[in-house]
């Protein structure tokens, strides 16, 4: 299995409700949704400003998002 990562981030009362209701309205985990979104946010970037670079990619340190064990 993949390893899983946790990123927290705050959201207003308000943003979290629309996330909520769009996650539903699209039939998907609010999990499922934020992965949706961040996979689309990046095919964007990449098509507007050209691939990243897998060499820069494995720069980026995080560990400190990985989950504890027994915790996906």
């Amino acid at each position: 299995m993949k390893q899983g990562y946790n990123v927290d981030f705050r959201v207003s009362d308000e943003l979290l409700r629309k996330f909520l209701f769009v996650a539903e309205k699209e039939r998907r985990s609010p999990a499922a949704q934020f992965a949706f979104m961040v996979r689309n946010n990046v095919a964007y970037y990449e098509k507007t400003k050209g691939k990243i670079p897998d060499a820069e990619l494995k720069k980026i340190d995080i560990s400190e998002y990985a989950c504890s064990d027994g915790e996906q």
